[in-house]
């Protein structure tokens, strides 16, 4: 495999739906995501929060360069928002959501709902409730993260007031369990959960002294805590991505070099270099060149997105970055799109959501940066 490049053909702008929406060139502030997914049909599906609602944009059919959208989706009251997929395709939105008593004060619960194709209505928004038996408490609770199990059973994780990893699921019939406290005191910050093609579930939470980690031994079994790892991640740095069969890999910064690193259970952290920004790295598994590869993206100290390539699992034989050379305000993600191409988004210096395609031929190399 050579190593990957990234070449930029000129940008091509196309009229983004936000603009017909009254947007103008760029979005409303964004509270969190982009997301991107790929749904049942091969169209790629974008997700954004903003105030008191959700955007979200459409393939108008699989690999084009056209969109429809924004939708304006309604999400009131949500402080935060992530985006989960399954096997199935279905898109778990999952928000930790803010309302004021009639008394004046604060209450905070966690509210799901559930696009089940491509371009269609979401479900109604349903509350989950909150970890915490005291109202006073629950408006200290974290952000959530979600992953979706083999089962296609959502899986949604919180971070307490006590500084405590919280679990919530369904059960084989969709009707939700009880919470489960994950026996921790020392979590920073909100996990990172990756589900495998195995069945089971791999988290990793940033702690003051290293990386606190829990696996599932078998599909649907409570998680255990595991060996954490000896390193420490910055608080929000986190992605995971199955590497192999039932093994994940994670991927995060350190903050004792500002570097970045991988983390798989049963073995030593793998230092990779490099200079990322403070944001969340992005992990995809696809084969390049005949080979078994994760391509990596984040955004650099400088502003830049910049990718990686690798051979899965191999990270000490070497990463090959590429800065692109183009600016981004937030993190970039990746996902693949319905032909399996290596699809990169950012938010652009702009303001307006920018993508970049990964073209025929050897090695990686992307497309022309257009706007959606």
């Amino acid at each position: 495999m050579r190593a990957s490049s990234v070449r930029e053909n000129g940008r091509r702008q196309q009229l983004a739906g936000g603009e017909a929406a009254g947007f103008g060139r760029g979005l409303p502030p964004l509270l969190s995501g982009p997301w991107l997914l790929c749904g049942h049909d091969g169209r790629l599906i974008v997700f954004a929060q903003v105030d008191q609602a959700v955007l979200r944009w459409t393939e108008s059919r699989a690999g084009s360069h056209e969109w429809l959208g924004p939708d304006v989706l309604p999400a009131k009251g949500l402080s935060h928002l992530t985006v989960a997929q399954g096997h199935n395709r279905y898109a778990h939105l999952l928000g930790r959501r803010v309302r004021t008593t009639k008394e004046g004060s604060l209450t905070v619960d966690l509210t799901y709902a559930i696009q089940y194709q491509a371009g269609r209505p979401l479900s109604e928004w349903r509350s989950i409730g909150n970890p915490h038996a005291k109202r006073e408490r629950t408006a200290l609770m974290g952000a959530p993260a979600a992953a979706v199990g083999s089962d296609g059973a959502l899986h949604v994780f919180v971070p307490t007031a006590e500084g405590r990893i919280s679990m919530r699921r369904e059960d084989k019939q969709g009707r939700w369990e009880s919470w489960h406290d994950l026996q921790v005191t020392a979590a920073l910050d909100t996990p990172v959960v990756a589900a495998t093609s195995t069945g089971r579930l791999e988290l990793l939470a940033p702690g003051r002294n290293g990386a606190l980690a829990w696996y599932q031994e078998e599909p649907g079994a409570a998680p255990q805590r595991g060996h954490d790892a000896g390193v420490v991640p910055l608080p929000g740095s986190m992605t995971g991505v199955e590497t192999s069969a039932g093994r994940v890999t994670f991927y995060l910064t350190d903050v004792r070099n500002g570097e970045m690193a991988a983390v798989r259970a049963g073995e030593w952290p793998v230092p990779l270099g490099g200079s990322p920004g403070d944001g969340r790295h992005a992990a995809l598994t696809t084969t390049v060149d005949g080979y078994p590869c994760t391509v990596l993206a984040h955004r650099s100290s400088d502003g830049r997105v910049v990718l990686g390539v690798c051979v899965s699992e191999e990270e000490r034989n070497g990463v090959w970055w590429t800065d692109t050379g183009t600016a981004c305000l937030g993190d970039p993600v990746l996902a693949l799109d319905g032909y399996g191409r290596v699809v990169v988004l950012a938010l652009g210096s702009d303001g307006s959501l920018t993508l970049a395609r990964q073209e025929d031929g050897r090695g990686l190399t992307l497309g022309s940066w257009t706007r959606i």
